[in-house]
């Protein structure tokens, strides 16, 4: 069965647009794993695409049920150590938490079957991959990918089938047909043109009919056919890529949380949604560690000038935020914080460096070829020191092909050491006219001196958007408040007159 194959009769005029004449334009709207997990959930998502659709056409994007990607992925590592067993449970408690939504969702009995049937054909896809890996003992990138792209192939059906019962003509499409990319599995990149005129030739003729297309999101192909994914939380990404495909008027990414913050709200309890935000500033967030927004979600935007925004599904009655091009400025010049903990800072050091040949380009090489993303560099003016952030799961192989690579300067003490610490977190302040306002570094540094927090690294990118520095992991919290009060974050934030639709 192709999951495809599931759609409404043609009753639903009054939530589809009436005729493909409409001059709405097209909008994307993802919603993400908190948003479609379970039921309830699910038919509050179709409800707020049904209302949408009365609009304008609509694009669905989806990610797996919260949860159901870690799982999956669980179940593949597991199995590659062996343990058949905790596979087939995970199988069990996902068939029963997807079948217990089906029945919720879809009353047609005879569309009910369909769907289980088509499920039921991803969960033996995805045990039958478990039990090759457990039998070989080998877990390669391609088949992670294709265990843990199964929670969005599971999902997009359960939101078209929920639409279809709501009365708006719905089709689930996997994006293997839309979104051609590289072959680099687990962070695969689009190539772009392939998949504008793959997703035209198969999306236009759904919107022309009033057809609402669910397509799943994180996942893609490549020109061969062979299924690839975009990185975890890489459904927003899939939301800016297919939107550009589509040459879209807007892009929306629904949520669990009202937009972008000032701070994360768990750290700082006092933080406010900003209302308007540039491209520049939120992916500077995103980079370093603001869970909201996936880091490459707006390349795909960017040329095209295509506004995104991040809405809460569980209170669309708020705004949100819009990020645009060249945002708006709060007049204060610092936008909002983020924080990251989940990382480990590598030195590279001794005073003996000074005279190893091209220490620098050597370090970044092999880091590079190892595919540690480097997230922060710091050096002091002797070159005695060089110290970079990466991501605490790639810490590990970086510092042991580090010292592969430096194993002769060790030996003859030109290279001291090679060291990691996994105690630090990156704190980064960001906002688009910083640039143009005196003070901001002083400000900064002098607030965490009050709270007695101690900086280890500073960096500070050409463009002045962004002021980066490294504490530990224990100070992380107050150096986050002293910076957020400093520089007024925690007032009432004033909302523009900015409209759901500019």
């Amino acid at each position: 069965m192709n999951a495809g194959s599931l759609v409404a009769p043609d009753t639903s005029s009054r939530f589809a647009p009436d005729s493909p004449k409409m001059k709405q334009p097209l909008r994307v709207m993802k919603f993400g794993g908190t948003s479609v997990g379970d039921a309830s959930c699910i038919a509050r998502v179709a409800q707020i695409l049904r209302d949408a659709a009365r609009e304008g056409p609509i694009v669905a994007v989806v990610s797996a049920m919260s949860g159901v990607t870690n799982r999956l992925i669980e179940a593949a590592t597991r199995s590659e150590a062996g343990d058949r067993d905790h596979a087939e449970a995970v199988f069990a408690a996902l068939r029963k938490q997807h079948e217990a939504a089906l029945a919720t969702l879809v009353h047609d009995e005879g569309k009910k079957r369909q769907l289980a049937v088509h499920l039921e054909k991803l969960f033996s896809e995805g045990e039958e991959l478990c039990k090759g890996t457990a039998l070989l003992r080998e877990l390669t990138p391609r088949t992670l990918d294709a265990i843990s792209s199964l929670g969005e192939r599971l999902s997009a059906p359960l939101v078209a089938g929920a639409l279809c019962a709501q009365g708006v003509r719905s089709e689930a499409v996997e994006s293997t047909e839309l979104i051609v990319t590289d072959s680099y599995h687990g962070g695969a990149d689009p190539i772009m043109d392939r998949t504008r005129e793959r997703s035209e030739a198969r999306l236009r003729p759904l919107l022309d009919q009033g057809i609402l297309p669910v397509v799943t999101g994180f996942i893609g192909s490549t020109q061969d056919g062979i299924l690839t994914t975009l990185g975890r939380g890489g459904s927003d990404y899939s939301a800016t890529i297919l939107g550009a495909a589509m040459s879209a008027g807007e892009v929306i990414i629904w949520t669990d949380v009202d937009g972008v913050l000032t701070a994360d709200p768990r750290l700082v309890p006092d933080a406010r949604t900003i209302p308007v935000i540039s491209y520049r500033e939120a992916t500077e967030l995103a980079y370093f560690g603001a869970k909201v927004l996936h880091p490459k979600t707006l390349r795909a935007v960017s040329q095209a000038g295509i506004p995104v925004w991040i809405r809460n599904t569980f209170a669309p009655e708020r705004t949100g935020t819009k990020i645009t091009p060249k945002g708006l400025s709060n007049g204060g010049g610092v936008k909002a914080l983020t924080a990251i903990s989940d990382v480990a800072l590598i030195t590279v050091g001794g005073p003996g460096i000074v005279g190893v040949p091209d220490v620098v380009g050597r370090t970044f090489s092999t880091t590079a070829q190892v595919h540690a993303s480097v997230l922060m560099i710091s050096q002091s003016s002797s070159q005695n020191d060089i110290c970079f952030i990466v991501a605490a799961s790639d810490a590990k192989r970086t510092v042991a092909a580090l010292r592969k690579e430096f194993a002769q300067d060790v030996a003859h003490e030109k290279v001291e050491h090679i060291t990691v610490d996994s105690t630090i977190a990156i704190v980064a302040v960001v906002g688009e006219n910083m640039r143009g306002t005196p003070g901001v570094a002083g400000r900064t540094f002098n607030s965490l001196g009050r709270e007695n927090v101690n900086i280890i690294a500073i960096a500070q990118g050409s463009s002045e958007s962004n002021i980066s520095f490294v504490v530990f992991q224990k100070d992380m919290k107050a150096a986050l408040a002293a910076t957020h009060r400093e520089f007024g974050l925690s007032g009432p934030v004033v909302h523009d007159a900015v409209t759901k639709g500019s």
